[in-house]
């Protein structure tokens, strides 16, 4: 397996159905873009109206918990103080705009 597929590949595990959409959660896409995560998510808040809730939103206590069973380890998504952002395709296309 080649370094693309091997990204690829890690890219898509971090990949999740909610709300039936397919999305990525805050803190990934931080890791991803080599950004805090607090700055990451203090550029969206700065840029609200180009993350409409079709592109982000904030998941519910019941949707994180759900996520947190089917992700096998933490990952660095547990001891949270807020509840996780998750961008649709089309909102990590715009973080890379922000």
């Amino acid at each position: 397996m080649g370094k693309n597929e091997i990204a690829i590949s890690h890219i898509q595990d971090r990949i999740f159905t909610i709300r039936g959409m397919q999305v990525m959660i805050d803190s990934d896409l931080a890791k991803m873009y080599q950004v805090e995560l607090k700055r990451l998510n203090e550029q969206v808040k700065r840029n609200e109206d180009r993350f409409p809730e079709h592109f982000s939103f904030q998941l519910t206590v019941e949707e994180y918990d759900s996520l947190k069973s089917q992700i096998a380890t933490s990952s660095g998504h547990g001891g949270r103080r807020y509840l996780p952002y998750v961008f649709t395709e089309q909102g990590v296309s715009m973080l890379s705009a922000v």
